[in-house]
């Protein structure tokens, strides 16, 4: 069956409730079974070794292939927007991410 023209296709009507919870994530956590992907989304604070787990979300391994699509092509809009995301080349990105907070240098005395 041939993919429809973008305007045959349903639209689907998305609602946000006011009072749902926004949650920051600067780490997650994926594991797969057969039938699921299982995406744990997590803050890690600065020079902390526990992370608490925000939110999970399930998904198929269809609909997470489809969010890898949509992920890449919303990056590469973005790219094009605000120039090229980089990321870092002489270490880990978790490395990057997630080194120790280091106290700002003190002003020398003289």
């Amino acid at each position: 069956m041939p993919n429809k023209p973008a305007s045959q296709r349903p639209t689907v009507t998305m609602v946000v409730p006011p009072d749902i919870e926004t949650t920051y994530a600067n780490l997650v956590r994926i594991a797969h079974s057969p039938a699921d992907l299982v995406l744990d989304f997590a803050h890690l604070l600065p020079g902390e070794k526990t992370a608490k787990v925000r939110a999970r979300v399930l998904m198929t391994p269809l609909s997470a292939k489809l969010l890898y699509r949509a992920l890449g092509e919303n990056l590469a809009r973005y790219e094009a927007a605000f120039g090229e995301i980089t990321i870092p080349k002489n270490s880990s990105l978790a490395e990057h991410l997630f080194k120790p907070f280091l106290p700002p240098d003190k002003p020398s005395e003289k």
